[in-house]
Parts: C-alpha cells; structure tokens; sequence
C-alpha cells in the first residue's frame, strides 16, 4: 500500500512537471510571437548569444531539446530571417557553425527581458 502512494506521488509530481512545461511554454510563445519568434527559436539564439563564435549544430542540439531535424529546419527559418548564419566549421570540415548576426544580437537583446520576464512569472511563487 505504501509503495502504491509512493509510486502515485511519483507519477503526480511527473505530470505536475509536464503541466508546468506545458503552460510555461505556452506563455512563452505568446509572449515572443509578438516579436516573430517562438520559445525554440529563442533558445536557439539564446544559446548562440552565449558565445561569439557560435556553435557546431551538433553542440547546439546537445543544449536545446529539438531533434537534429528539426534543429536544422529550425536554424534554416532563422538563417532565412537574416538572425543567424552558418559557415563551414574550420576545426572539422564536414561540420557547420551557426552564429548570431548582428539583426540577431539585436533581437536577442531586445527579446531577453521579455522571455525572462515569462520565466519569473511562471517559474517562482
């Protein structure tokens, strides 16, 4: 019986976890909509913003929960929209590095209190 309760609070806590997710996502594509983007493409800029040099897609896919294909049409619309730009990788010339551009260090720039906002609202209290 114990185990039972265990395993259920377990479960209960799961799908608290997932609603949270769920809801916080929501709010941040409504939130980034109004500037062109959805919660994954800020991600994306979020994590190029972090380094200047960019990333390998492979690093990338290694920091945001996106598969590789959806990673890579995801990097392809920002591309499209002058945020981001890939290059062959110098270190290993089969890979590609993204980098921000500068309409895209302006974006994220402007674009960052706003997802932070989102997350302080949905993520304390």
């Amino acid at each position: 019986m114990a185990g039972k309760k265990a395993e259920q609070a377990l479960v209960d806590q799961w799908r608290d976890i997932l609603a949270l997710h769920a809801r916080t996502q929501c709010e941040l594509d409504r939130a980034l909509h109004r500037h062109g983007l959805c919660a994954s493409d800020f991600e994306v800029m979020d994590v190029l913003a972090s380094h200047s040099c960019g990333f390998r897609v492979q690093e990338i896919s290694e920091r945001v929960h996106l598969s590789q294909s959806a990673l890579s049409r995801l990097i392809a619309r920002l591309e499209g929209d002058d945020l981001v730009a890939r290059a062959m990788c110098q270190e290993d010339r089969r890979g590609v590095r993204v980098t921000l551009t500068g309409k895209g260090r302006a974006l994220h720039g402007e674009v960052l209190p706003v997802q932070r906002a989102v997350l302080t609202r949905m993520l304390t209290g």
